[in-house]
């Protein structure tokens, strides 16, 4: 018999994001998630990250590449994080996020994949015939090494049994609550009136 309940075990052994958010970089080594794709097609956005007076962090997102000029309007108090090495502004990065059904939260997340990597293998999986309807998969991304030694995987599997109707259900009750992926771009909430 386990020591910790089924919703205690979630809570302490859950990687991969916070909140209702899902990224690969937030896995650490040897980690994995696993989910299922819910949305039609992926919202497609370059990300500025800025950081205010206070060290506060947040992502700006734009429908395309932006210039200098849409960067400095946008960010507005906040200023443009510099790269990794610290010599020049980090530039616009390409994302896509999509809603997923999390299994270890067993709730509706936001992924988002910003590793061109990943992209590239999710993208190849749904030319293949095998898996043209990607929300008929479950996938599961997984990280090996840290910083510049890092690789991501993602790996397509059947559903996992008995779990379609709480897929469903779950993601019905998303929808009937506003969820809506276009929010990101204006810097709202997602989750509708969950505001998560």
């Amino acid at each position: 018999m386990p020591f910790l309940s089924a919703t205690a075990s979630k809570k302490v052994n859950s990687s991969g994001g916070g909140g209702g958010y899902l990224t690969a970089s937030k896995l650490g080594d040897g980690e994995s998630f696993r989910f299922a794709i819910l949305s039609e097609e992926p919202l497609e956005y370059h990300t500025v990250w800025g950081e205010n007076p206070e060290g506060q962090k947040k992502p700006f997102r734009f429908l395309s590449e932006p210039s200098p000029s849409d960067i400095q309007a946008e960010l507005g108090d906040f200023e443009q994080r510099m790269n990794y090495e610290g010599t020049a502004l980090e530039k616009p990065k390409f994302a896509v996020s999509t809603f997923v059904f999390d299994y270890t939260s067993e709730t509706v997340k936001v992924l988002e994949i910003g590793q061109k990597g990943l992209m590239k293998e999710l993208d190849a999986l749904s030319q293949s015939e095998d898996y043209s309807n990607l929300p008929e998969w479950d996938f599961t991304i997984s990280r090996t090494g840290m910083k510049l030694n890092t690789e991501y995987r993602i790996v397509p599997g059947p559903r996992k049994k008995g779990m379609q109707e709480k897929i469903d259900a779950t993601w019905s009750e998303a929808q009937s609550k506003g969820y809506n992926l276009q929010s990101l771009i204006v810097g709202e909430s997602p989750f509708g009136e969950a505001g998560a």
